[in-house]
């Protein structure tokens, strides 16, 4: 079994089968996705983590496979039905669709009309009829009248045989196939509004009346249809695209050869045709097609996340510098809290700058001297309510003492309302007020994304597209799996890292990352990666696996601060050997790193990936895999949306893609769109091929709808809004098999937009 698998993943992923084995063994043994694509290169070929993860999945769903067929092998042999055909048939499927149609047959089942007529020995007609429908049904019926068993007259007899034919049919798995597979490629999905409902559902009016060939219904949309669904605002099903032809009955006949010369039975027969299709399959088959439908759409959306919270995750960091993190309000004044380079808070306290206060010199003031006591040189300023106001502020500031070379940046605060009320922020700021942990949090994720992020939960940072619409597991186990990723390209500094943090680096538990910080308060800093072995529970396996992601500044072992791996030491040892170098001349010297030659060094022990690999290390000891910092500037006096005016260019930051376009914070407290057909002078398929989250950009105002609260944007400084009206239907508008069909469906800021007006409500906290 094992084998199979490990070659139909090969075939797959397009690598060879042993690195598919040899993969498979090691997350076996408990190692785990991140250790595999930076250690263990040899065993696995190079794969890389983004292989490993999809090798991952599908080892899952093919061990799950097999499982299940065993299950049903075993369930069939007992029935005493399993033929040496069928069990090939079993064994030579590939999805568990397949599998079940195969199964269905067999499936212990309630008592159903053809099972009674089968037991009053009416099978025999029916298999007469089917066979040659020359025979009349109504004089061969009466040799079935059985009046005990409820057959007491003709009709009763043929509505049995009926019955049977039926359920014969409707477990067809070949027939099953034929009919999903004709549905799926032709078939159009059709919403319709619920009648009464037209008010309560304004933002699915696109759909009131909609229909687009199933199979080219895009994520968004689908979604967006099926929420409208689940609301009860539409009706929604799958129709042929003729009204007046049916293929479904003419697949049933021809796969039964049943045809219509005007014999006997064949009436009779056309009645088991249509039956056995409205009755036992269309609806089925309808609800299967739109669950695979959902099933598609939502793991688009969630690899969307994914992505975007990968973007965000590896942000840029300001780096370890002096923050005064601002969280901005109106009433309730603005929140602020002083933290030093390494997150720690130094002073809080909330000033009232806005009305109805108005106390702007007092807060002036107030900033002035926390910068200068604790020497500021970053000011995090929160995006949410009275962030404009708040930036004027500390421009303000800024030019009335540029002596305090502040550099002030607008973060995102989406989810920091979320970690404030959290058990974790009241363990870590047990002194402070709720709201005053908001605005150490946004100014931490200024400091390090990565570091202070990880301690939300990823469905609450803001990044998703109908995140409320997936699957919640599925959703939780790739974003899991993004934040394990990012963790640990980065790397964490043992001695400084929070246990929610070190709880993502491969190999350690919730429990184990505690348990080091634990350890580090009760015996002080780590010196050497040896060390961790003396933490309680954090044995050898665990250490294999995370030692290569911890690092050590400072410490005893220069290679601590590395991502060389422990198990590489003696490999260092035996460069330094050879080079008659000092480990401290070594790392860094790239002249000298460059006269090694890799092969040289590799053998048995050490192959020539990891020889490769260690040397890069040593060049660039510990670097960061993220960007440089850049910030975007926005413009003086554009704060609301009625500042804005077409044609004007300003800069923004990305913060969220989706399949039909890039968001944009400009600075107005509102993010503006800009439609996939707006990116870039050429075709974009995938947004992400242009932009990513947290992307600094330039962007020109197309339109703005006040009322709606809608900013249509564009990349192509040469566009103009009705250029990118006539574009984007050309771009997007799906195909309409009938000269009634709905109008193509526009994107965000046009009137008529229910998937953007979907997301758009997507978008708010915790989506």
């Amino acid at each position: 079994m094992n084998t199979s698998i490990d070659q139909q993943i090969a075939a797959e992923l397009g690598v060879k089968a042993h690195q598919v084995s040899a993969t498979v063994k090691l997350l076996d043994e408990g190692a785990t996705v991140p250790f595999i694509a930076r250690y263990r290169k040899e065993a696995t070929g190079g794969l890389d983590d983004t292989q490993l993860r999809e090798l991952f999945s599908r080892l899952g769903y093919l061990r799950e496979l097999h499982e299940r067929r065993s299950t049903i092998l075993e369930s069939i042999e007992k029935q005493d039905k399993l033929t040496d055909t069928l069990r090939s048939q079993i064994m030579a499927v590939a999805t568990k669709t397949e599998l079940e149609d195969l199964y269905l047959p067999y499936k212990p089942k309630r008592r159903t009309k053809g099972q009674i007529a089968r037991e009053a020995g009416i099978e025999p007609l029916a298999d007469t009829l089917l066979a040659d429908p020359s025979q009349d049904p109504n004089v061969l019926s009466q040799t079935y009248l059985n009046s005990e068993a409820g057959f007491a007259d003709e009709k009763a007899v043929l509505d049995g045989a009926r019955a049977i034919l039926m359920e014969r049919f409707a477990e067809d798995a070949g027939l099953i196939g034929k009919l999903r597979q004709r549905l799926n490629d032709e078939s159009l999905i059709v919403a319709k509004v619920i009648p009464g409902q037209e008010q309560n559902g304004q933002k699915f009016r696109d759909y009131f009346d909609y229909q687009e060939p199933l199979k080219q219904v895009p994520s968004h949309r689908a979604l967006a249809i099926l929420r409208g669904r689940n609301d009860g605002i539409l009706q929604v099903s799958l129709q042929w695209p003729d009204e007046e032809y049916d293929p479904a009955l003419a697949i049933i006949r021809d796969h039964h050869h049943i045809k219509d010369q005007g014999r006997l039975a064949d009436s009779w027969l056309q009645s088991v045709v249509q039956w056995t299709w409205r009755v036992k399959l269309s609806l089925s088959l309808e609800n299967e097609l739109l669950g695979t439908l959902r099933e598609k759409a939502e793991m688009d959306a969630i690899v969307v996340f994914a992505e975007n919270l990968k973007d965000l995750l590896m942000a840029a960091p300001a780096g370890a510098r002096v923050t005064l993190a601002l969280d901005p309000g109106l009433r309730t004044g603005v929140k602020v809290a002083v933290i030093d380079s390494t997150g720690k808070v130094l002073e809080t306290t909330a000033i009232y700058p806005h009305p109805p206060q108005k106390r702007w010199d007092e807060s002036l003031m107030t900033l002035k001297n926390l910068c200068q006591r604790h020497q500021v040189s970053l000011v995090s300023i929160g995006n949410g309510t009275a962030s404009r106001e708040t930036d004027k502020l500390v421009s303000e500031l800024e030019h009335h003492y540029p002596e305090l070379k502040l550099q002030r940046v607008v973060v995102s605060e989406a989810g920091a309302s979320v970690y404030s009320a959290s058990e974790l922020a009241a363990s870590e700021l047990p002194e402070l007020d709720v709201s005053l942990r908001g605005a150490v949090s946004i100014g931490r994720r200024l400091q390090d994304p990565l570091a202070e992020l990880v301690k939300i939960d990823p469905k609450s940072i803001g990044v998703g597209q109908y995140q409320h619409d997936v699957s919640q597991v599925e959703l939780s186990k790739r974003l899991a799996n993004v934040v394990e990723d990012c963790v640990n390209a980065v790397g964490v500094d043992v001695n400084m890292a929070s246990a929610a943090l070190l709880e993502h680096i491969s190999g350690l538990s919730k429990t184990l990352a505690q348990n080091i910080v634990r350890y580090r308060d009760e015996n002080g800093a780590f010196r050497n990666r040896k060390a961790l072995l003396k933490v309680p529970r954090l044995g050898p396996k665990a250490y294999e696996q995370a030692a290569g992601f911890l690092r050590i500044r400072g410490g005893d072992n220069p290679l601590d601060e590395s991502a060389v791996h422990p198990e590489s030491y003696p490999l260092v040892e035996k460069m330094l050997t050879r080079s008659g170098l000092k480990i401290g001349s070594l790392i860094g010297n790239r002249t000298a790193l460059k006269q090694f030659d890799p092969k040289a060094y590799s053998d048995a022990q050490f192959g020539l990936p990891t020889v490769t690999d260690v040397l890069a290390e040593l060049e660039k000891p510990g670097r960061d895999p993220r960007p440089e910092f850049k910030t975007a500037q926005f413009k003086e006096g554009v704060e609301k949306l009625s500042d804005l005016q077409p044609d004007m260019r300003l800069e923004g930051v990305i913060t969220n893609v989706t399949h039909f376009g890039a968001f944009v914070d400009i600075g107005v407290h509102q993010d503006g769109l800009v439609h996939i057909s707006s990116l870039a002078d050429k075709f974009v398929k995938d947004p992400r091929d242009v932009v990513k989250t947290g992307q600094v950009v330039t962007v020109k105002v197309l339109e703005v709808d006040i009322e709606r609260k809608r900013i249509s944007l564009t990349m192509k400084m040469d566009e103009s809004a009705h250029q990118r009206a006539s574009g984007q239907q050309a771009h997007q508008a799906p195909a309409k098999p009938k000269a009634n069909r709905s109008k193509p469906r526009q994107s965000s800021v046009p009137a008529n937009n229910a998937f953007a007006d979907a997301f758009a409500k997507a978008r708010g906290k915790g989506h």
